[in-house]
């Protein structure tokens, strides 16, 4: 996919292995400066942050850093030389205090995980994958035998572990998306549990509706006549105040769809791991209807056309 993206663009636009450190204004213009790590500067009309759940945008706009939902999560995967004769279905496995899932991504590759509330001491071996791969089936050890040797076969290079975070519902609705001509997408802007499975769909979703507001914002034209009278400084400053209204459109359209969904995400997380009795009841008997309706009625959203 990323290539196919990039095959698409002129050449030397994309940067890889680029870390931004600072963001600054260039005066009057309102242009932006984009300082890498190597030293590059960037100079940018529109400055989008897609920099993921430890954004440098997000900071510039006053978000704080995403907190801490009290649950870590362990993902691997197992590409097999045959294939594994599973049916495409997700399978869901729930244990004290514990929720973990295994799935299908081809006929030769099976994606696993399993969130669970750590102890101090789990927390300090979360950087071996050894020893989380060693947790991870002492949780499962009533799973399927047949389910949970792809766990076993897993390698620890395939093994990653990591806490989950979200960005609180009280940020989303107070904290500016957009300033000037900067706004975040994706994980900059709503990092989420993944209990909903809607992450990353929600980034898409902001994609195709910022690409909208910001197509318009660079395709209406000024009069011939006006732009005569403007100059070239004029010029600039029109371009930035659609530039800046665009954004603030795409802000509005966004902000309560991504808190409805990360809030969700949110419950819905401590429901599914929950390990109290009438949770767990709950959760066991008359959870799995209502989960299927959740989730279609949550990703059944209509992001419109790009034109």
């Amino acid at each position: 996919m990323l290539e196919a993206i990039a095959n698409e663009l002129p050449s030397g636009t994309i940067r890889f292995l680029s870390k931004v450190v600072a963001i600054e204004e260039s005066g009057f213009s309102k242009i932006k400066i984009v300082r890498l790590d190597d030293g590059t500067t960037i100079k940018t009309k529109v400055l989008i942050g897609c920099d993921g759940i430890n954004s440098v945008v997000a900071k510039w706009l006053g978000f704080k850093e995403a907190s801490f939902t009290g649950r870590y999560v362990i993902r691997g995967y197992k590409k097999l030389m045959n294939n594994h004769g599973l049916e495409p279905k997700f399978m869901h496995y729930f244990g004290k205090g514990f929720r973990s899932g295994v799935m299908p991504c081809d006929d030769n590759t099976v994606y696993w995980f399993l969130t669970w509330t750590p102890t101090s001491e789990e927390k300090e071996l979360a950087k071996n994958p050894s020893k989380m791969k060693q947790l991870v089936l002492r949780k499962v050890e009533k799973m399927p035998s047949d389910i949970k040797t792809f766990i076993e076969k897993t390698e620890t290079k395939d093994i990653l572990t990591s806490p989950l975070k979200y960005r609180h519902e009280w940020e989303l609705m107070l904290g500016k998306i957009s300033k000037g001509n900067v706004c975040v997408v994706g994980d900059a802007f709503h990092p989420m549990a993944p209990d909903l499975g809607q992450g990353g769909c929600c980034a898409l979703e902001d994609g195709i509706i910022l690409a909208r507001h910001l197509a318009e914002a660079f395709t209406k034209k000024t009069g011939k006549h006006v732009a005569k009278e403007m100059g070239e400084e004029g010029k600039s400053k029109e371009q930035y105040k659609k530039i800046e209204a665009s954004l603030r459109k795409y802000a509005k359209e966004r902000r309560w769809r991504n808190i409805d969904i990360s809030v969700t995400s949110y419950v819905l997380g401590f429901v599914l791991q929950g390990d109290l009795k009438l949770v767990s009841h709950f959760r066991d008997k008359l959870f799995p209807a209502f989960l299927a309706e959740l989730l279609l009625k949550k990703s059944d959203f209509d992001c419109g056309k790009l034109n």
